[in-house]
């Protein structure tokens, strides 16, 4: 099998710019094949002309999909290209991320085959004879690209579509005072049918809502600052529609082919710009809970502001001449300008030689000081080369001599910001060297914050430079507004609010938490940590932070609640889950999970900080493990691992070349987690189960299995058949002891919602010993659904048939998300397959299957109604018709020498019962049930043959009409 890593490029000018077709007469073309969402005679002659030029695969549809659960954005692109010509082309599926996110999947669907992505460790350098890395790690060169474009080429079969599914996860920042999320849509040609669907579901409400008009060019793009102000009222792009209810708001784009030409006819539309806020109160910040995790975020307010001393040093090397020292001095023009009184300052400029404007001290803000600095400023001059040791050494030393004399204010915030548009070329020119110098200069005794001007800087030197200084580094692009993006940073920096913060939580209760100390808060940021909870039966759970504030120490402390807030935390993803934009369903999986891969995400990107602060090769490498085993464990393409895929190769006769076989590893289970317990007590043959360890230092750390969280209505087994009534709080079960090849009404709503579920048997020899003659299982389900067009879902314990939008088979034992409109179907890899219908119609197939079953077992299904709103009161079925009934159970007194017995009341039907107990869930859960005997007579509409069906896609309705007898 061909496999070969995806390309993650870091340049932006990847993309390069298209110039715009011109337009010509109208030619003769054939709209169909677009697959527009207006009518053909609405489409104008430029438009049309454009399309007729086309020479590469069409897009049909691009759809993306974003829920930003406090904070944490979940994003699922869907991309659908038709090669409209009868020889087999190549298509290429580009899509720009933010520089922050990680790539959590990736999926190909060409001529019905899947070609399933898979993370994979990056591997170790290897050094060639001319000494350079023949795989260089991605990072070392530019580790904060402005934007990540990720990039695939495929061959698509003559007159075939190809389907690219990609999902991305990101933690928004908070800067001054706001959230930003930003939605690349650059692709590349006039589209179809181009949708965005994003919505914001918070814990506290929703404040400062903001859609800015479309945003091109790299002034502001996702992973720098928001520099420029913009004006409270421009309105958002064409076609947008705002809905927001305190903590939810979803936002929609949807231009049509016209729409979007008007924009531009090179596919080029821009960056999709959300800011907002959450309204927060005062105090320890907010907690969230789920799973046996926790995330904090403080973002403390109203506080008095701690007095800074900063010293600027400014690159003015030859490079900088023109439009960069420019627009740096009219930065710190208005830099100056924000200066508090309290501040104390010194402006050091540096080429060849070193210029200090104040030597040997730092001064107070006073209107001369401000004037005498503007002068300074206004005469640096450009020359020579770029000394960045010699620069920082004196910078430090004026802030170590400062802070050691008796004008300093212990609890002011020092900082120097640095700023260079080139690589050392004078004095010390090895990094290593200059880390280490600058490391020793600074004692730990204030910050440094770094920022990259241009193409040609070494960012993995100011990056470790800030790094390991408590400070951070900021690139700006060598065509951006570089005046707006200095004001900005130096606004996200230029409050400090609190030093020496530290936030603790209760001793042995946590583990694995993430950086939990903090040199600086800055006014407008946000502390976000994260952790597992070591004992999640314990009731509270303290918090205490404690910080320093201008003259005063401040010490917060409260008891969390664990149980009370688990249960706000799961209703706040029930209502993400329930306002998410219909084709992002297939996101709900993770977004359950979500403080998890919040932890999972914080503590990847902890230790990447970690690896390039390391001082040995030792220390590296650990940090390296630690983050490559993490990236594995959620699935992310970060710097330390590769997503690989199948490259798809096309036949002759235009098809794909068949999947390759891949035998099973020695010794590995196929779903030993999901055997019934009841095999494992007649004699299941033992297996191991082989799982992805998660080291985090020294400690081991197995990802827990993810458990089913669905209602107790199933058919699993034998089949055992549980049905769950919540309104009477009540829980029966009984059997169906049916044949092989018979198929059963699971769920008849045909004329209502339009779905129909349907269960196939399958035969096995029953246990020596057994009373039973022989057992019967299911081996395939098929869900039908006729609205708003009809689909179906065929499911096996080894493939999904989806036949919706296009018919793909898809593998069981690959974990994959797919959503075909009317119906959307995750699957975890040998474990679970979730269908959603709509809004609110959700189905759980479990998925059996035995590495070496014994001679009575056989792979087999187990069917979970997991959301039922969106069925009718009138569903029927073997499971459906109890969906909406009510039912009580009454005593008998005892008779003669019968015992006194049990009867339950369903409709106007007493049904005898007794007190079973039923394991389900893949055995994970015990539930005691009523049980009716002898294959459910009385407790069911009519009788067992009532429910035998013709054929799995057989959706005809209930005999008797209605589910009353």
């Amino acid at each position: 099998m061909l496999l070969f890593a995806l390309l993650v490029c870091f340049s932006p000018n990847v993309l390069g710019q298209l110039e715009e077709s011109q337009f010509g007469d109208e030619i003769d073309i054939n709209l169909e094949d677009f697959d527009l969402d207006i009518a053909p005679r609405r489409v104008p002659r430029q438009v049309k002309t454009i399309l007729s030029k086309e020479t590469k695969p069409h897009i049909q549809e691009l759809s993306i999909k974003t829920t930003i659960i406090s904070r944490y954005a979940f994003t699922a692109v869907y991309c659908a290209m038709l090669n409209r010509h009868t020889a087999a082309t190549e298509g290429v599926f580009q899509f720009q991320i933010p520089s922050g996110a990680y790539v959590s999947n990736f999926t190909m669907i060409i001529g019905g085959r899947v070609y399933q992505s898979e993370v994979r460790p990056k591997e170790k350098r290897v050094k060639q004879e001319s000494g350079k890395a023949k795989n260089k790690e991605a990072g070392d060169a530019s580790l904060v690209p402005e934007v990540e474009v990720f990039k695939m080429a495929a061959n698509i079969p003559g007159r075939n579509r190809a389907i690219f599914l990609l999902t991305y996860e990101e933690l928004l920042e908070r800067r001054l005072g706001r959230y930003e999320h930003v939605t690349s849509l650059r692709p590349l040609q006039l589209v179809s049918r181009l949708s965005l669907d994003v919505t914001i579901v918070d814990h506290s409400p929703i404040t400062d809502l903001q859609v800015l008009p479309l945003r091109n060019g790299r002034t502001s793009s996702g992973s720098s600052t928001n520099a420029q102000k913009t004006p409270a009222k421009l309105d958002p792009p064409i076609t947008t529609v705002i809905k927001k209810e305190n903590n939810v708001c979803k936002i929609t784009f949807s231009p049509n082919i016209v729409q979007q030409a008007k924009i531009t006819t090179n596919g080029l539309l821009g960056d999709f710009v959300i800011r907002y806020d959450v309204q927060r109160d005062m105090g320890i910040g907010d907690i969230q809970v789920l799973n046996g995790h926790f995330v904090h975020y403080f973002a403390p307010k109203d506080l008095p502001v701690v007095p800074k001393n900063v010293v600027f040093v400014i690159d003015t090397s030859a490079s900088m001449l023109g439009t960069k020292i420019r627009q740096t001095k009219d930065a710190l023009f208005t830099i100056l300008r924000d200066l508090r009184p309290g501040d104390r300052f010194n402006f050091i400029s540096f080429s060849n030689k070193i210029k200090v404007w104040q030597p040997n001290r730092l001064v107070p803000v006073t209107p001369l000081n401000v004037r005498d600095a503007k002068k300074f400023i206004f005469t640096l001059a450009t020359t020579g080369g770029t000394n960045i040791d010699d620069a920082i050494q004196m910078g430090s030393s004026l802030l170590r001599e400062y802070l050691s004399g008796p004008d300093a204010s212990p609890n002011s915030v020092s900082l120097v910001i640095f700023l260079t548009d080139g690589r050392p070329t004078v004095g010390e020119v090895q990094s290593t060297a200059i880390l280490g110098n600058t490391r020793t200069a600074v004692q730990e005794k204030f910050c440094i914050f770094t920022i990259g001007l241009g193409n040609d800087v070494d960012y993995r030197l100011l990056e470790r430079m800030s790094l390991e200084n408590c400070g951070m580094m900021r690139r700006i692009h060598e065509d951006a507004d570089a005046s707006a993006m200095l004001k900005g940073f130096y606004d996200e920096i230029g409050t400090p609010l609190l030093s020496d913060i530290r936030i603790n939580y209760t001793q042995d209760s946590v583990q694995y938490v993430t950086q939990h100390l903090f040199t600086n808060y800055f006014n407008g940021s946000e502390i976000v940590i994260a952790g597992k909870l070591t004992n999640q039966s314990a009731e509270s759970l303290h918090v205490q932070v404690t910080a320093s504030n201008n003259d005063k120490n401040i010490v917060l402390e409260t008891d969390i609640p664990l149980r009370h807030r688990e249960i706000e935390t799961e209703k706040h993803v029930q209502a993400a889950t329930a306002a998410m934009a219909e084709g992002a369903k297939l996101l709900g999986s993770i977004t359950d999970d979500f403080v998890e891969r919040v932890w999972g995400y914080l503590s990847v990107k902890e230790g990447l900080r970690s690896r390039l602060r390391s001082q040995t090769s030792k220390e590296r490498e650990d940090h390296i493990q630690q983050a490559t085993n993490l990236s594995l464990t959620y699935h992310f393409l970060s710097p330390v691992t590769n997503l690989v895929v199948e490259k798809p190769e096309v036949l002759a006769d235009n098809t794909m070349a068949p999947a390759p076989t891949i035998a099973p590893a020695a010794g590995e289970a196929v779903s030993a987690d999901n055997d019934l317990p009841g095999d494992t007590e007649e004699g299941k043959p033992g297996r191991q189960t082989s799982s992805v360890s998660n080291s985090i230092g020294k400690v081991q750390r197995r990802p827990a299995k993810k458990s089913i969280t669905v209602s107790k209505t199933s058919a699993d087994g034998d089949p055992h058949f549980v049905v769950e009534f919540p309104l009477s709080k009540l829980t029966v079960c009984f059997n169906i002891n049916g044949e092989p090849g018979h198929v059963l009404r699971l769920v008849s709503d045909h004329k209502y919602s339009g779905v129909t579920v349907n269960g196939k048997l399958i035969g096995a020899p029953a246990p020596s010993g057994s009373h039973k003659q022989q057992r019967t299982y299911f081996s395939t389900i098929t869900i039908v659904v006729d609205r708003p067009k009809r689909a179906y879902i065929e499911v096996t314990p080894n493939k999904v048939i989806l036949d919706g939008r296009d018919r793909m088979v898809l593998p069981c034992h690959s974990t994959i998300s797919v959503d075909s409109g009317v119906l959307s179907v995750s699957i975890v890899g040998k474990s679970n397959v979730t269908v959603t219908v709509g809004e609110n119609i959700r189905f759980v197939i479990l998925l059996h299957q035995y590495k070496n079953p014994a001679p009575y077992q056989r792979d087999h299904l187990g069917f979970y109604i997991g959301q039922s709103k969106g069925l009718s009161h009138n569903c029927h079925g073997l499971l459906g018709q109890f969906l909406y009934e009510e039912v009580g159970v009454a005593e008998l007194p005892a008779d003669g020498d019968m015992k006194p017995s049990s009867v339950l009341k369903v409709k106007d039907r007493s049904v005898p019962v007794v007190k079973k107990s039923r394991r389900i869930y893949s055995g994970t859960q015990s539930v005691d049930c009523w049980f009716a005997r002898n294959n459910a007579a009385k407790l069911i509409d009519g009788q067992y043959e009532d429910y035998l069906m013709s054929h799995m896609f057989d959706t005809g309705d209930w005999a008797h009409g209605t589910n009353r007898v």
